[in-house]
């Protein structure tokens, strides 16, 4: 299986039009590792300033993506087709971290864990999601 990689690179070979619309930054990515960023801001929010799940799991979806993409053979696509999260902490200010790393690199399925840290480094949610291989027929 041939990995894609963007060694010491934050510009990926593809472009996810909705991560952008909400604001990932994609910091660095690797197969092994994918790091990226998420702002607080008003619009991310929900009651009392508090950041909105959607935006937290959007995130995570969008990094543990392009995680699997960096582990998928030559010429083969991904899409999420399931998706836990748990949420430990709210965020009010700043911006979270993410890290995304591949549990499982299989010939149909790639499954990935991302972690979600606020500015302070404290663990704010971890989602596992499993991605499809999609292989052109």
């Amino acid at each position: 299986m041939g990995k894609r990689s963007t060694e010491g690179s934050v510009e990926l070979p593809f472009a996810m039009p909705f991560a952008d619309l909400v604001g990932v930054s994609i910091l660095s990515a690797t197969p092994e590792e994918v790091r990226g960023r998420l702002d607080w801001s008003p619009e991310r929010c929900t009651s009392l300033g508090l950041m909105h799940g959607a935006a937290l799991m959007a995130l995570a979806d969008s990094v543990g993506a392009v995680c699997a993409f960096l582990n998928l053979p030559e010429g083969a696509g991904t899409a999420t087709i399931e998706s836990k999260t748990n949420f430990f902490r709210a965020v009010r200010e700043g911006h979270v971290d993410s890290v995304s790393k591949p549990l499982h690199i299989g010939r149909t399925t790639i499954v990935v864990q991302t972690d979600i840290f606020d500015a302070a480094g404290r663990r704010v949610a971890q989602v596992t999601q499993t991605q499809a291989v999609l292989v052109p027929a």
